[in-house]
C-alpha cells in the first residue's frame, strides 16, 4: 500500500511539473512570434530602396475605329516597402499634358480628403530594365472624383520613363505601387482619346461615355453596331466581362445601354459596376468578335446627389463647363441668381486657379452651387448630356451657358407680354420667363434658345474692374449663334447635342425668343490676357482647337487671328461695331448697394 501510494504521488508530481513546462513554453513561442512578426513588420521601415527593381516595357498600340490605342506593360512593376493604407491606383490615362491617376480605397469619407497635393509624390521608373532609375516629381492636384475614387494629376513622364507610374508620400522612402499590392493591381496607361470614361444611370438603363467610337457629330448612330459590357471582380486581369446587353441609342459619344436584368430590378446593384462598349472594327468580323473599349467608367447613381428644396423641383438651374475661371465665376453666378436661377452644375475641367474654394464659399453663401470634376478634356458636347440627366431630377429648366454669356432683358413691348409680366426686367425675370412655359398644361415647349452679341475688348487693354457687365459695352452688330434653355425631361434618348442646342423628343418642340425680349451677351473677345487662354485647348469635342490649321473661317476662331496667341497691334479696337451700354446701365441701376455703392461682386473681393 506504501508503496503503490507513493507510486501514485510521483505521478501527480510529473504531471503537474509537465503541465506547468508546458504552459511555460506556450507562452514562451508566442512571444517569440509576435516578435518575429513585428521585426517584419518594423524591417521595411529601417530598410534602404532595394536595387532590384525591375521596370515595366511599355507596348503601344494605335487604332482608329477599327481600334483602340493604350499603352500597357508587359513587365509587372515591383516597389518598395509597404503601406499602412489599403488604397489601390485603378487605373492610368494618359492626356497630353499630364498622368491622370484613378484611386480607390479608403473609409467612407475618403483618403484624399486628408492628404494635400504637397504631401504626395509622383514616382517614375526607367524604360531601360538594365538600369535602376528611379525618378519622383511633385504632384500636380489632388481631387475627389465620384463616390469610389479620388484623382491625383501627375506630371508627364521625361522621356525615358514610363508612365506606369507609383505615388510616395513626400519624404518617405515607401513607395504605395508594390507588386502585386494592393496599389499596383492595374498596370496599364489608358490614352484619354480611346476610353470609356464614365457612365450614370436613367431610369432602368445606362448611359456610358466613349471616346474613340469616332461616331459623326450632331448624328444619331447604329447602335446595332456596338454592345454593352458589365464587369465584376478581376476584369482588369483578364478583360472579360460578366454581363452583356444590347445598345439602344448611340450618338457621338454617348452610348445609352440596356441593364442586365439583375441590376435592372435593383439599381443598387449597379453602383460602382464598371461598364464599357464592344464594337465591331471591321464589317466582316462576327458580332461575338467585338473589341471591347478600355474603360475606366464606373456606374454612378445621380439620384444619390440630388439637392431638393422643401418642395418640388427648382424651376431653374444653370449648367456650365469650366477651365480656370475662378476670376469670373462670382459676378456670373450673382448675376444670374438675381435672375432667379436657383441651382448651379459648374463641370470643372481641370482647373488649377482655385476656383474650387470660391464655389465653395458661394455655396456657403446660400448660391446653391455644386461643383462636379470632370477631367476628360475636348468632352463638352458630353459633359452637357451628363449634366442634363443629374439635373432631371431637381429641375424643371436647364441653362447651357459659359461664364463669359449673360442673360439681358432690354425691354418689353405689348406684344412681349407673354414672356415677361413686367413692362421692365426685375429680380427673378429669368426664372418668371420660363415658368410661364412651365404653368401652361398644353405647352410643348422643350427648348427656350435665345441669340448672342459678341462683345470686344471695347478699347480696354486691362480686366474691367468692376466686372465684365460693367467693363465692356462694345459689340459686333449681327447676333451670333444662340444658347440654350431646356427641359431635361424632353430631350431626346440620345442626349444628342451640339452645345448650342439639343435634340428633342417627338413631341416637344423649341422656340427663339425674340431679340427685343431677351438677348445674351456674350463677352467673346475680352482684353489680350483673358483672350490669350483660349488658345491652351478649346473645350467642345467636334471643335478644332486654335492652334490647328482646320476651319479656319469658322466662326469658333476669332476671325483673322490665325493659329497663334500672338496679340495684334490693333486688339483692344478689335470687334467694335455698336456701342451698347444697356446691361452696363441694368446692373449699375438694379445691383449696386445704395450704402456703400459696390456691385455685390466686388463687395466680396473687398472683404
Amino acid at each position: 500500500m506504501d508503496s503503490s501510494d507513493q507510486r501514485r504521488k510521483r505521478k501527480r508530481l510529473l504531471r503537474q511539473s509537465y503541465s506547468s513546462s508546458f504552459s511555460l513554453l506556450s507562452v514562451r513561442s508566442l512571444l517569440l512570434c509576435f516578435s518575429f512578426l513585428l521585426f517584419l513588420y518594423i524591417l521595411p521601415y529601417t530598410l534602404p530602396f532595394s536595387s532590384s527593381v525591375f521596370r515595366p516595357v511599355l507596348v503601344v498600340s494605335s487604332l482608329s475605329l477599327s481600334s483602340f490605342s493604350s499603352i500597357t506593360t508587359t513587365k509587372s512593376v515591383q516597389g518598395f516597402g509597404t503601406f499602412l493604407f489599403p488604397f489601390k491606383i485603378e487605373n492610368r490615362v494618359l492626356f497630353p499634358d499630364h498622368v491622370l491617376l484613378l484611386v480607390s480605397g479608403g473609409n467612407k469619407d475618403g483618403f484624399f480628403k486628408k492628404i494635400a497635393a504637397d504631401e504626395l509624390e509622383c514616382v517614375y521608373y526607367g524604360k531601360n530594365v538594365l538600369i535602376d532609375d528611379v525618378a519622383v516629381k511633385k504632384v500636380l492636384s489632388v481631387d475627389e472624383y465620384d463616390k469610389f475614387r479620388s484623382i491625383v494629376r501627375c506630371p508627364l513622364p521625361s522621356t525615358n520613363y514610363s508612365s506606369i507610374l507609383s505615388l510616395k508620400k513626400q519624404g518617405k522612402n515607401l513607395i504605395l505601387g508594390k507588386k502585386n499590392g494592393p496599389w499596383m493591381n492595374n498596370q496599364t496607361v489608358n490614352s484619354w482619346e480611346n476610353v470609356a470614361y464614365s457612365a450614370t444611370l436613367d431610369g432602368d438603363t445606362a448611359v456610358v461615355f466613349v471616346k474613340g467610337l469616332n461616331l459623326r457629330a450632331d448624328r444619331e448612330s447604329d447602335p446595332s453596331q456596338l454592345s454593352c459590357h458589365f464587369g465584376l471582380g478581376k476584369w482588369q486581369r483578364s478583360s472579360s466581362f460578366m454581363f452583356k446587353t444590347k445598345a439602344l441609342t448611340a450618338a457621338q459619344e454617348v452610348v445609352r445601354c440596356s441593364m442586365p436584368l439583375s441590376m435592372k430590378n435593383n439599381p443598387n446593384k449597379a453602383q460602382g459596376i464598371r461598364v464599357t462598349v464592344g464594337f465591331t472594327p471591321h464589317f466582316h468580323v462576327r458580332d461575338h468578335n467585338r473589341v471591347l473599349m478600355p474603360s475606366v467608367a464606373k456606374i454612378f447613381n445621380p439620384r444619390d446627389e440630388v439637392r431638393k428644396r422643401g418642395e418640388g423641383k427648382y424651376e431653374l438651374c444653370v449648367c456650365t463647363m469650366v477651365w480656370n475661371q475662378a476670376s469670373a465665376i462670382r459676378e456670373w453666378i450673382m448675376y444670374h441668381s438675381w435672375l432667379g436661377v436657383e441651382r448651379w452644375f459648374i463641370y470643372d475641367n481641370n482647373s488649377n486657379d482655385g476656383i474650387n474654394e470660391i464655389l465653395k464659399e458661394l455655396d456657403l453663401e446660400n448660391y446653391n452651387v455644386t461643383r462636379h470634376v470632370w477631367p476628360w478634356i475636348k468632352t463638352q458636347e458630353a459633359g452637357f448630356s451628363h449634366c442634363a440627366l443629374r439635373a432631371k431630377d431637381e429641375c424643371d429648366w436647364v441653362s447651357f451657358m459659359d461664364v463669359d454669356e449673360y442673360f439681358y432683358f432690354p425691354y418689353s413691348t405689348p406684344r412681349h407680354q407673354r414672356f415677361r409680366t413686367l413692362g421692365y426686367a426685375g429680380k427673378n425675370s429669368l426664372r418668371d420667363l420660363v415658368s410661364n412655359f412651365s404653368s401652361s398644361p398644353s405647352s410643348n415647349i422643350g427648348e427656350i434658345r435665345t441669340s448672342c452679341h459678341s462683345f470686344g475688348p471695347s478699347g480696354l487693354n486691362s480686366r474691367p474692374a468692376r466686372g465684365v457687365t460693367v467693363g465692356y459695352t462694345c459689340r459686333v452688330q449681327s447676333p451670333e449663334r444662340h444658347k440654350s434653355i431646356i427641359r431635361p425631361d424632353a430631350l431626346d434618348t440620345t442626349l444628342l447635342n451640339v452645345v448650342h442646342h439639343f435634340h428633342l423628343r417627338n413631341g416637344f418642340e423649341y422656340i427663339n425668343l425674340p431679340q427685343s425680349t431677351a438677348i445674351i451677351n456674350h463677352y467673346k473677345y475680352q482684353v489680350w490676357e483673358v483672350f490669350r487662354a483660349k488658345f491652351y485647348r478649346r473645350v467642345a469635342t467636334y471643335v478644332a482647337d486654335w492652334q490647328q490649321n482646320q476651319n479656319e473661317g469658322s466662326r469658333d476662331r476669332a476671325p483673322g487671328l490665325g493659329t497663334e496667341a500672338i496679340e495684334p497691334p490693333d486688339w483692344p479696337q478689335k470687334f467694335c461695331e455698336v456701342w451698347d451700354t444697356g446691361l452696363r446701365d441694368f446692373v449699375l441701376a438694379n445691383l449696386v448697394d445704395v450704402s456703400n455703392d459696390l456691385l455685390p461682386w466686388e463687395t466680396n473681393s473687398l472683404l
